[in-house]
């Protein structure tokens, strides 16, 4: 096994086992629930935005397989601090990266996040990688629904 599939795996379980920000959010001005209906992966997104458009705080709650979870772990401690349109951008780099689309640009701006690189060798584990993502810009779209993308 190379390095950077242990250190993949490490990532993955480690955040699956202790998710960083898992708790419904008191307060939330911005909320959507997620639902992949290939595998079942269901969770919802809180958001809380000031009025400077800054994401102040930003938790999950759900259940879903290892891939899922951690990314929405990860997705949560990385937005802290970032406006709506960073968030977006970072979105859009997530899945350009899990997809196979991305540029090292994409990939070396993500940081910690590219660990996710991997993704792209299983096409079936996209859906589980970016769920949290879609759910999180459903949130910010003020929706307020339920998204399956």
């Amino acid at each position: 096994m190379s390095y950077k599939s242990d250190l993949y795996q490490q990532v993955i379980l480690d955040h699956n086992r202790k998710p960083r920000n898992f708790h419904a959010m008191q307060g939330a001005t911005h909320t959507c629930e997620g639902f992949n209906p290939l595998c079942g992966d269901r969770l919802t997104v809180y958001l809380k935005l000031n009025p400077a458009g800054v994401i102040d705080e930003v938790s999950f709650t759900g259940s879903g397989c290892a891939i899922s979870k951690s990314s929405a772990s990860m997705m949560t401690s990385n937005l802290k601090g970032k406006t709506e349109a960073q968030a977006r951008e970072m979105l859009a780099s997530f899945r350009k990266m899990v997809t196979g689309e991305a540029e090292n640009a994409d990939e070396e701006r993500l940081g910690k996040l590219s660990i996710f690189t991997g993704v792209k060798e299983y096409p079936s584990r996209v859906k589980c990688a970016t769920l949290a993502w879609h759910t999180m810009a459903c949130a910010l779209d003020r929706s307020g629904s339920t998204t399956s993308d």
